[in-house]
């Protein structure tokens, strides 16, 4: 599939070239002053630690500091565009004032991260990283410039036995591949079908993605039925739709509620019998799970996730009916204009009705990024039915899990064993190979495939957004560490990007079954994903 994204690419690319070259130089001076305070730092501390543990801790630092400077440079030169001018918006807004700190923070720009103050990193954590330099020079005019990892056999001696810790459970799966050549470094039980809790949401998002387009946008509407005085207010299944007086760039009810009372006013009408439409889902709204603060029942028309203690991300209480919910605020809304309505109710919109005014989402790209980083289980809901809805099918939890499996399989991707039952990875009953999740990150780095560019860019980075933001803080992979995590009462699962000392770019998968302690798992995987970064095992 080609998309436009990748032509306004191809035209932006020698602009970007004569950029590199420019940058060159301070990128040099300014990696040169890194390593002199890395050196300065690692003598300062050199009296305080153990000697057995100096080698180790310079090391993880100068990876952080360096490797981590070309991390965005080694995803962007093996996965191409990340949008329409190349770079992300935190990318440009790098490249215009590079003296200062800067990176990719998703969804903070979009009112979606987890911090609710206006500082730019977690307390405690590192600032972000200075990646719109790299990424520039590393575009440059050689061509892909992601090294081959040219022999994987030094990673079994190191990743068994950290696989083998008692706190990964009673199973274990891990695989590793170079993204440069597609090749598996490292496997391990790389096709047992575990369960996979979250890491399920890199299926979802390369599902959708290939079904719907990276720019397919998801429209709310109202709509007026003709010589009733009905106003219908149409749900186009966009959980990210908000009523919050600052939307931050998502699908605003407020707009919609201004431009539908202007409509009516036009049309001399003050009074209407106000409704709500959710037809385009199907099926049973409540998960298997039950009702459950991780996610709202799964409708076509909600507001802010049906959350009622006004969080943007994470578990929170939500309301039972989220469409009437919605329904209510947008009636207070129109009532603020000087239109009167009544108690909203459910209905359906005729192919009659007029359309009085819309709200799009931004681009199912966005979205995508939004919900891998956040880790955001309305989205994943909401993209599974949307995929079935896409491809003829029912737009209900069993068809959005067929419509995932179809799509991955229509991609080529290795689904034996696969099974899935929902799209955010809560049902107990999905399950999943590190193989498939390797695979599917290969995908989405294929140049062929710039679709799927978000599953890349939305992946959580160690130790500055998402649910990684307070995770590899101190071990030296903060910034190397791009990855999705999955956790369920006696499951855990990592499954990401990792840039090795080399400078091979790696995906890897690590599941794991039958663990007793959350945390102490967490850490294993997470030791287990900062040894494959520090490894230098080309």
């Amino acid at each position: 599939m080609v998309v436009p994204e990748l032509r306004a690419w191809r035209a932006a690319r020698p602009r970007l070239a004569r950029l590199a070259r420019a940058a060159r130089p301070r990128l040099q001076r300014a990696v040169g002053a890194v390593k002199e305070q890395v050196r300065q730092v690692a003598q300062a501390a050199a009296g305080r630690v153990p000697r057995s543990a100096r080698s180790r801790n310079a090391q993880f630092t100068a990876v952080a500091a360096t490797t981590g400077l070309a991390l965005a440079a080694a995803v962007v030169t093996a996965a191409g565009p990340w949008d329409s001018s190349g770079q992300r918006t935190a990318e440009r807004d790098r490249a215009v004032a590079l003296e200062h700190a800067g990176g990719t923070d998703h969804g903070r720009r979009s009112g979606t991260s987890r911090t609710s103050g206006t500082s730019d990193t977690s307390a405690g954590g590192p600032r972000p990283a200075p990646s719109a330099v790299p990424v520039l020079v590393g575009l440059g005019e050689g061509g892909n410039q992601v090294k081959s990892a040219s022999d994987g056999s030094a990673l079994a001696g190191l990743l068994d036995p950290l696989l083998a810790d008692p706190a990964l459970g009673t199973r274990h799966s891990a695989a590793v591949v170079d993204v440069a050549t597609g090749e598996r470094l490292y496997g391990r039980g790389a096709d047992d079908a575990l369960t996979p809790a979250s890491t399920t949401k890199i299926a979802t998002a390369v599902a959708a993605l290939s079904a719907l387009g990276a720019d397919h946008r998801l429209t709310t509407r109202a709509a007026l039925e003709p010589d009733t005085g009905e106003v219908i207010l149409v749900g186009g299944g966009d959980p990210t739709l908000t009523a919050r007086k600052d939307a931050h760039g998502w699908a605003s009810l407020r707009t919609l509620a201004d431009a539908t009372a202007a409509a009516l006013t036009r049309r001399g009408l003050h009074e209407v019998t106000l409704s709500y439409d959710t037809t385009l889902f199907a099926g049973p709204e409540l998960h298997p799970i039950g009702v459950n603060e991780n996610l709202a029942p799964v409708s076509a028309l909600m507001a802010d996730e049906a959350r009622t203690d006004g969080s943007t991300s994470g578990p929170a209480p939500r309301a039972g009916e989220p469409a009437a919910e919605a329904a209510r605020a947008f009636g207070r809304l129109l009532s603020a204009h000087g239109i009167r309505v009544s108690a909203p109710g459910p209905s359906k919109a005729t192919g009659r009705a007029e359309t009085l005014a819309t709200v799009s989402s931004p681009p199912l790209s966005d979205l995508v990024e939004r919900m891998l980083t956040n880790s955001d289980n309305d989205i994943a809901e909401a993209l599974a039915r949307q995929t079935a809805a896409a491809t003829g099918g029912r737009a209900d939890f069993a068809g959005g899990a067929d419509a995932i499996a179809a799509q991955l399989k229509k991609l080529g991707l290795p689904i034996t064993g696969a099974s899935f039952h929902d799209g955010s990875g809560l049902n107990r009953a999905d399950r999943l190979t590190a193989g498939l999740l390797t695979a599917l990150l290969l995908k989405a780095a294929d140049p062929a495939h710039p679709e799927l560019r978000p599953v890349l860019t939305g992946l959580p980075v160690a130790g500055f957004t998402g649910t990684l933001a307070g995770r590899y803080t101190s071990d030296g992979a903060a910034g190397v560490v791009r990855a999705k995590t999955g956790t369920l009462t006696g499951v855990n699962a990592l499954a990401g990007t990792a840039v090795d000392q080399d400078g091979h770019l790696l995906a890897f998968a690590f599941l794991a079954e039958g663990t007793t302690s959350p945390d102490t798992a967490q850490s294993a995987l997470d030791r287990t994903a900062t040894t494959l970064a520090s490894c230098g095992c080309g």
